[in-house]
């Protein structure tokens, strides 16, 4: 099971710092959180936690993912980074392919683009693009995507794109993989029939293995079962050793998390404590072995 570092909602200063000691302590990768803005009155109820209510305010600190990567990726060698999750729907995708073409050419293949479609109407809304079959444009969005990043001359004339013969160059040497976010079923098909993986909000446990029993069967629909795929999870009751064991054998193939929160600190704590935390949980975990016991 790979182990990765998320640092949703800290301050943007710490970001280079975290980056190299994570590398360093042996994780594989960083999770990169999306927040376009804060609405002062939400249209919708925020769809992960039991009252709808956002775990952040105006006041809470957030930076462009993919210029996250692009920092970050620029102090290390061997660490991944991926959104989790970037919200696609209020994106253009050709704006956006160029830019996650960038960011893989410069961290030589070490992205990979989480997605989701976004739950706020005030995101899409403000920024241009209608609310309303979102899920219909965000499955032609990845199509354009993957298209463009491809590599090579292409066109597109779907319902909601289109656009002649054009190229980006250079395309990146290895395919970008894309994980899909959601826990609707919806959201779980469309991971099973176009993602590299899937990536979860928080979850239990229990949860977690009845998400991935779905995924399984959706994949198989599709024919995808042999393919490779990943388990990017936010699990928020299984701790410890056995706890991590119990995750890997219901599938989870990638643990999201955040040593420091682990250790009682918040998302402030000054920087040398949170790369004490990453040091103390990859000895705990990354290094122990328990993985081949």
């Amino acid at each position: 099971m790979k182990y990765t570092c998320s640092i949703a909602m800290g301050p943007l200063d710490q970001l280079v710092g975290i980056a190299r000691t994570a590398e360093e302590v042996g994780f594989d990768s960083i999770a990169l959180p999306d927040s376009l803005f804060f609405m002062e009155t939400a249209a919708a109820d925020y769809p992960y936690t039991p009252d709808g209510s956002r775990m952040w305010d105006e006041n809470t600190p957030w930076v462009d993912p993919l210029i996250a990567a692009a920092a970050m990726g620029a102090v290390t060698s061997t660490l991944r980074f991926y959104t989790n999750v970037l919200k696609l729907g209020s994106r253009q995708p050709l704006l956006l392919a160029r830019q996650v073409g960038s960011i893989a050419n410069l961290t030589n293949n070490r992205f990979g683009l989480g997605i989701g479609i976004g739950w706020a109407p005030e995101e899409f809304e403000w920024c241009g693009v209608p609310y309303r079959r979102r899920g219909a444009r965000v499955d032609e969005m990845i199509k354009v995507i993957r298209l463009v990043l491809g590599g090579g001359m292409v066109e597109f004339h779907g319902e909601f794109f289109d656009f002649d013969r054009l190229q980006m160059s250079p395309a990146p040497s290895q395919p970008v993989p894309i994980y899909v976010g959601g826990h609707t079923d919806v959201a779980l098909k469309r991971a099973a029939r176009v993602g590299d993986g899937w990536t979860s909000a928080m979850m239990t446990g229990a949860q977690l293995a009845e998400t991935i029993g779905k995924l399984n069967s959706f994949r198989a629909e599709y024919r995808r079962a042999d393919q490779p795929f990943e388990f990017q999870a936010v699990c928020i009751d299984k701790f410890g050793v056995d706890g991590h064991r119990e995750l890997a054998e219901i599938g989870v193939t990638d643990n999201i998390v955040m040593p420091w929160v682990f250790d009682g600190l918040g998302f402030d704590a000054p920087l040398e404590k949170k790369q004490d935390s990453l040091k103390r949980f990859a000895d705990t975990y990354i290094h122990s072995g328990w993985q081949d016991a």
